[in-house]
């Protein structure tokens, strides 16, 4: 079957077919636009959510190392516990012992005039030293009233100290 056309229909068919494509375009354009923005969206999320989690790592980091530094305080503390421990024990038995065997004196050793351990004897102090590195026959006694040299200057040195009340 053959159709007629007549320039007139034809003449507004391809002013309507102008007029879809114009429509399509501006929907394209506006679909082109409306990616873009999100893409821009999603962007702008994305940087927000890198820069969160960068502020977390940092602060787990920062945490990290507020948690190391408190763990080694508590193996230093732990430390100085046991050594307090062992120190009122050696406390606890050298009472008994002088409890025991009462004596007026027990005698300090010092290492460099710095303390180093309490005996009853300053036999005992000497034995001490010497299993230390002291030499066996180098102990020498002062003169009663003779000035002591700077603790400092000596290597092993055994003191009496008094026990019992003040004098």
């Amino acid at each position: 079957m053959i159709s007629i056309i007549t320039t007139r229909r034809l003449r507004e068919m391809t002013d309507g077919l102008d007029g879809l494509e114009a429509q399509v375009r501006a929907v394209r354009s506006d679909a082109v636009i409306a990616r873009r923005l999100e893409a821009l969206e999603l962007e702008a999320r994305a940087q927000e959510a890198e820069a969160e989690v960068d502020a977390l790592r940092a602060r787990l980091l920062a945490e990290g190392g507020e948690r190391a530094r408190l763990e080694a305080e508590v193996e230093r503390l732990r430390a100085q516990v046991l050594l307090d421990a062992e120190d009122r024990v050696a406390l606890r038995q050298l009472l008994k012992a002088v409890r025991k065997d009462p004596r007026d004196r027990v005698y300090v050793l010092f290492r460099w005039g710095a303390f180093h351990s309490v005996h009853l004897s300053s036999q005992a102090a000497e034995e001490t030293a010497e299993t230390e590195g002291a030499d066996r026959g180098g102990w020498t006694r002062l003169a009663p009233g003779a000035a002591l040299p700077p603790a400092s200057k000596i290597d092993w040195r055994i003191q009496a100290l008094p026990l019992g009340g003040t004098r």
